[in-house]
């Protein structure tokens, strides 16, 4: 087992740690520790939220979650050598649940708090709680399912240099600027409210706070990409911004659908995972990877066969308007067309609604030539319900 080079005290919040980590991306919060290149390491990892969410049946705590908190990271790693222009390779080892946490979270969020995909469907708080028995998790809050999880980081990245960080900042305040009174906002901007940056203190932290972008979104350096199938096994190629690349990753799920909609979306977890770094050096220039990462998924997924696929187009629900290969709207169809099924199976639609957000429910951008209306698709697995829900 790898060495644990980020330990954390599971019940006490990020800046209480003995080495706190941050939640928001900046190339002056200060590395946690350094590694040479091909060096296997383990990191503890606090659900994305801090410990705000209890294992409960109230939905009170996602309807009040602090969101300047989130996300919760460990890090950063600087790693020996590597330079901006050279490319960061991580291998996910492995990732798992700490004894006595053995439980996670999914929630609609209240729209005035974050909202969701299908906020103006399901505009009203709620929660659901997830217990783990090996690689298998079941809900007292949506009955009748039980599936394998695909145990992933929701967000894992590397610092931004300085003018990267400006970049974001300025063109994610334009997008705010088309309409700031939006609810939910159209981007989450820097604010020093509820950060965390390491070891920083005084000055260096005001304005680090100050400048420090949030992690709610992905971006050019990975970020919360929230990607199901990032899972051990899986190697990321990340551009590298800043000497040291200084890695950080988080938000650990037992299980999410594509998409992640619900927002508060796979089933959130506290947890461990197993990193291996190496350093291709100028492999940016090399293979042409400037903007985003690359990554190769590792060989772990459920062995689900069979499915029930629901299909969207680019037409509006509330208004019928015809889109041009609008994938979202498209996507957003498909959603609803799931939940309207699975109603009639039982369940309510907030129900059906998280258990798409949590169960390992495949998405796909089916068709986008076809003028003027993409095609999506939502695909359930049938075999993680306890009955048949196949038409009779």
């Amino acid at each position: 087992m790898p060495k644990t080079l980020f330990k954390l005290d599971l019940s006490k919040p990020m800046e209480e740690q003995a080495h706190p980590g941050h939640n928001r991306w900046h190339p002056d919060i200060p590395s946690a520790f350094a590694v040479d290149p091909g060096t296997a390491f383990r990191m503890d990892c606090k659900e994305w939220t801090d410990g705000q969410i209890k294992n409960n049946d109230d939905s009170e705590d996602i309807r009040k979650v602090n969101l300047e908190r989130v996300h919760v990271l460990s890090g950063p790693v600087y790693v020996n050598g590597a330079e901006p222009g050279d490319l960061l390779v991580v291998d996910i080892l492995d990732v798992g649940v700490h004894q006595g946490y053995e439980w996670g979270f999914n929630g609609i969020f209240a729209k005035e708090n974050g909202g969701s995909f299908l906020v103006d469907h399901y505009p009203e708080a709620q929660k659901s709680i997830w217990d783990f028995e090996g690689i298998y998790t079941t809900s007292r809050h949506v009955p009748g399912v039980k599936f394998a999880g695909i145990v992933h980081p929701g967000l894992i990245g590397v610092a931004p240099s300085m003018e990267l960080l400006q970049e974001w900042n300025k063109r994610e305040e334009e997008l705010k600027a088309t309409n700031p009174d939006r609810t939910p906002p159209l981007a989450n901007l820097p604010t020093p409210e509820s950060a965390v940056l390491g070891t920083l203190k005084g000055a260096e932290f005001d304005r680090v706070a100050a400048e420090g972008a949030r992690t709610v979104p992905p971006r050019e350096n990975g970020g919360n990409c929230d990607i199901k199938n990032l899972s051990k096994g899986s190697r990321i190629f990340f551009p590298v911004f800043v000497d040291g690349a200084k890695l950080s990753v988080g938000d650990l799920h037992f299980s999410q659908g594509d998409g992640e909609i619900t927002f508060c979306g796979g089933i959130e977890m506290s947890g461990w995972i197993d990193l291996k770094v190496d350093v291709i050096k100028g492999g940016m220039a090399k293979y042409m990877i400037k903007d985003n990462p690359m990554f190769k998924p590792g060989p772990v997924d459920p062995l689900y066969s069979d499915f029930l696929v629901f299909e969207g187009i680019s037409v509006d629900e509330k208004d019928g308007k015809q889109h041009y290969l609008d994938a979202n709207t498209a996507f957003r169809r498909a959603c609803l067309n799931a939940i309207e099924y699975l109603k009639t199976q039982g369940y309510t639609g907030e129900q059906a609604y998280m258990l798409l957000s949590s169960a390992p429910v495949e998405g796909r951008v089916a068709g986008i030539v076809d003028i003027p209306n993409a095609c999506c698709t939502v695909a359930i697995p049938t075999q993680i319900f306890d009955k048949d829900i196949t038409p009779k």
